[in-house]
């Protein structure tokens, strides 16, 4: 499925040349219009809740709320980037934080072999996935809708609907809750990883490749490239992304229970897809799927600390996600209409 076509949408330097400065900042509004409102949001909030929002304990606490989300979040846009979608984010999280505690506490495995084998179950999950896009020729988004919700009721029947607790050492404790410049580690964990992403994908064949794969599959296969590799080698990376969410899911909450993970599907998509409308729109990226993340993050803070419901957070996921495919699909026409 050509979930979102990877053709970028940003103004190069032949089209900025002769412009004036008020045509150069409109034409610049759709690349960059996302951080703009993020930052806004964060001043207005700033201004509004001057003793609660801008402070150090509410960065911390949206960066430890959020850090899981975004590298689901990256994780997910790897096949999107292929012109594929990858739903077990949200479905794999589930079994992978309690597999993680499982292992442990069940088994007696050590915290960092238990942390690599829910790593490898990860990959062969998105590898699996990718036979059955690649070879199988199923849709992306019902063959990883089926793998998901195999993985969910797994889960349900390895923990029997009840919780999965017991004492887990102190190592694997400090995954998640350890504090790096009075900031949690998890959100240096984030940028680490956006960070190399953002190499491989701009800077490499590999990320050249998998853009190309999702412009055109057919074009790609014309010029050489090994389509079926890559793809499959998307859903893997997707995969181990997944599995690592878990493995810090697991380290915070300290136990696993089934009812816990399917809620990061949406927002996970929400990012990756707000990620595809600033920066390089028309196209899913790395930065732009961080800035996706941020201003849900921030938005969803500030509407909490006015006194939002427990109701108002799904809501905000929901419109915002409505928006984000409108904006894409609205870019993808201009990039068609400026084609013709």
């Amino acid at each position: 499925m050509q979930s979102l076509e990877s053709n970028a949408l940003e103004p190069t330097k032949a089209e900025m040349e002769g412009l004036s400065l008020r045509s150069r900042l409109f034409r610049l509004l759709p690349v960059y219009g996302l951080v703009i409102l993020t930052l806004l949001l964060i001043l207005l909030f700033s201004i509004l809740l001057p003793r609660t929002f801008p402070t150090l304990l509410n960065l911390r606490a949206i960066i430890s709320d959020k850090a899981i989300i975004a590298l689901l979040s990256l994780g997910a846009m790897i096949p999107m980037a292929a012109g594929r979608i990858d739903l077990t984010v949200g479905y794999g999280i589930v079994l992978w934080h309690i597999l993680a505690i499982s292992l442990q506490t069940m088994f007696g495995i050590p915290w960092p072999a238990a942390v690599m084998i829910v790593l490898m179950l990860g990959a062969m999950t998105g590898f699996f996935n990718g036979l059955l896009v690649e070879v199988a020729k199923i849709d992306s988004f019902i063959a990883t809708l089926g793998t998901g919700t195999v993985l969910y009721a797994i889960a349900l029947w390895h923990t029997g609907g009840r919780q999965v607790v017991g004492v887990l050492p102190e190592g694997f404790y400090a995954v998640n809750g350890t504090f790096l410049f009075g900031l949690p580690i998890t959100g240096f964990y984030v940028l680490a990883i956006t960070i190399a992403m953002w190499l491989v994908l701009e800077y490499t064949p590999i990320g050249r490749y998998l853009y190309a794969i999702g412009a055109n599959q057919r074009a790609a296969q014309l010029n050489g490239i090994p389509t079926r590799k890559y793809v499959i080698g998307s859903f893997m990376a997707s995969g181990m992304m997944t599995a690592l969410a878990g493995v810090l899911l697991a380290s915070k909450l300290r136990i696993g229970q089934a009812s816990v993970g399917l809620e990061f599907l949406l927002p996970a998509l929400v990012g990756a897809f707000l990620g595809s409308t600033t920066i390089k729109p028309g196209r899913v990226n790395v930065w732009g799927t961080v800035v996706g993340v941020a201003i849900l993050a921030v938005g969803i803070s500030g509407i909490q600390q006015f006194g939002g419901s427990f109701w108002v957070e799904p809501l905000f996921n929901g419109v915002t996600l409505l928006i984000a495919i409108g904006i894409a699909g609205y870019a993808q026409r201009r990039k068609g209409a400026a084609k013709k």
